[in-house]
């Protein structure tokens, strides 16, 4: 079997109407382009019709730099394949990081763990800003020597620092926005202009909990299990497809401060698995559902 080790390898993402004959089109175009298919998976969606593929090859006997130009090939070939199948479809470098803005305000672990696993080759993310409505992690971020921005959020002042967002998005070329704990609400426009590549953590195992202190609701109501869940962030709020959820089972001799500790484990677990799924290209939205293929 060809070993793909010292590869440049890519991610094809196919989305069109259920039907026959998709697979074999696919893989057998990728064949003719002298492609090497190292991992497939498909899903057939029977209540909305759509079929979802997403496949992951190389080129055989390329180096790099010849890979690169020919993978301009096999884009402008599948055009037409993709127009028979009425198929929407994207192209991906697998090994490259995806561009990413961090949005955090005043608590630190998400941000903390997203950097140690950034650092460690984990997450294959490429940081080019981290935004903050507070100052309190902006040492933690400067040492990393990351760029930092602070956008203090007020009624009157919203609109114009979202925008200043969007700008920072734009000229940094940023391909995805984590929400790691930043406590504003984005409208609904800011949301429209991040669909589909904006990351939000929640702090509950969604539907639950809503509002301020949730672990102390939670302690109120002598809960067995607490979760937290990472979606895509939508106009409405923190009703977006969802990614990845992650829980834990707590008793009753654990109190509202303990069950804060614990749940910021599942917060930067969830996170954590829902940012690596989104970057290696194994998340569709269906909806307001997800197709992940894990």
């Amino acid at each position: 079997m060809p070993h793909a080790s010292n590869k440049t390898e890519y991610i094809l993402r196919t989305t069109c109407p259920a039907g026959s004959g998709i697979v074999a089109d696919v893989a057998g175009y990728l064949t003719q382009q002298g492609c090497y298919i190292s991992e497939q998976a498909q899903f057939d969606d029977q209540d909305s019709g759509k079929f979802f593929m997403r496949t992951r090859f190389h080129f055989q006997g390329e180096d790099a730099d010849k890979a690169a130009i020919t993978a301009k090939r096999i884009e402008s070939g599948f055009t037409e394949i993709a127009r028979n199948l009425n198929m929407e479809w994207t192209l991906h470098n697998a090994c490259a990081p995806l561009k990413t803005v961090i949005m955090v305000s005043k608590a630190d672990h998400c941000l903390r763990d997203l950097l140690y696993r950034k650092n460690k080759g984990d997450l294959k993310i490429a940081i080019t800003a981290v935004v903050s409505n507070h100052l309190d992690l902006r040492p933690m971020v400067e040492r990393e020597g990351i760029r930092f921005v602070h956008l203090p959020v007020n009624k009157e002042n919203k609109p114009r620092q979202e925008q200043a967002l969007l700008e920072i998005v734009e000229e940094t070329g940023s391909e995805l926005v984590i929400l790691a704990r930043y406590m504003q609400i984005l409208s609904d426009n800011l949301c429209g202009h991040l669909a589909g590549k904006a990351i939000n953590i929640h702090h509950s195992f969604l539907p639950g909990f809503k509002g301020a202190r949730p672990y102390y609701q939670a302690y109120d109501r002598g809960v067995k299990l607490i979760g937290a869940t990472a979606h895509y962030v939508t106009a409405d709020l923190d009703e977006g497809p969802i990614i990845e959820q992650s829980v834990q089972t707590v008793d009753h001799t654990m109190g509202p401060e303990k069950l804060t500790s614990a749940g910021r484990d599942t917060e930067t677990v969830a996170l954590a698995r829902a940012i690596k799924l989104h970057t290696d290209h194994r998340v569709f939205v269906d909806g307001n559902k997800t197709v992940v293929f894990k």
